[in-house]
């Protein structure tokens, strides 16, 4: 019987090499973590997800998912792009009670630099409200999400969608229509940047 002669196969981690990769600057590129790649140009477009307090150190805004993409390498170091956040679910399955009412607003908006950027807004109101009076909390927020993306560069718009600070304008505005508990931008996602 002949003998099978086994290749051994060739251990490729020792190959790689560690990155550490960054935040942009609008998150003063602090470090959010280190990973592995054979070649750099492995690295672009991989992603990396970060929640705020890893990056801010506020254990109160620890549910926001942040999302980035690898842009560039430079040495052993990886600078990152801001591509989306989102909630998490648990936080905002915690919001919704019984007997209140749940209005989603998703809105395409453009920013004044020209950014095309998905906004995912949730309103919950105090109490159930009728669906006509739904509808129209849903355009407000809507058409506020678009006045103040329009006058917004893309960093101010994400430092106002981070922090809250956008979802608090929203609430104001759409608790004229009806008695609201809370607003929050759930979830955003870049879809288009400037050519």
């Amino acid at each position: 019987m002949a003998k099978v002669r086994r290749r051994r196969a060739r251990d490729t981690w020792k190959e790689k090499k560690w990155y550490t990769v960054t935040a942009p600057s609008l998150f003063g590129e602090k470090e959010i973590g280190v990973t592995p790649a054979r070649d750099p140009k492995l690295l672009s477009t991989r992603r990396v997800e970060a929640t705020m307090r890893e990056l801010t150190g506020d254990f109160s805004r620890q549910y926001v998912k942040l999302k980035f993409e690898i842009e560039n390498v430079t040495g052993d170091k990886a600078s990152t792009k801001f591509i989306g956040h989102e909630l998490t679910t648990d936080y905002v399955r915690s919001m919704i009670r019984r007997g209140t009412s749940r209005v989603d607003a998703p809105k395409i908006v453009k920013t004044k630099d020209g950014y095309k950027v998905k906004i995912h807004t949730l309103a919950i109101t105090t109490r159930r409200a009728k669906s006509s009076q739904q509808r129209y909390m849903r355009k407000i927020i809507e058409d506020k999400i678009e006045e103040l993306a329009s006058e917004k560069t893309f960093n101010e718009l994400v430092e106002g969608i981070v922090t809250g600070k956008i979802a608090s304008e929203i609430y104001h505005e759409a608790k004229k229509v009806y008695p609201l508990k809370r607003v929050e931008i759930i979830k955003t996602r870049v879809l288009e940047e400037p050519a």
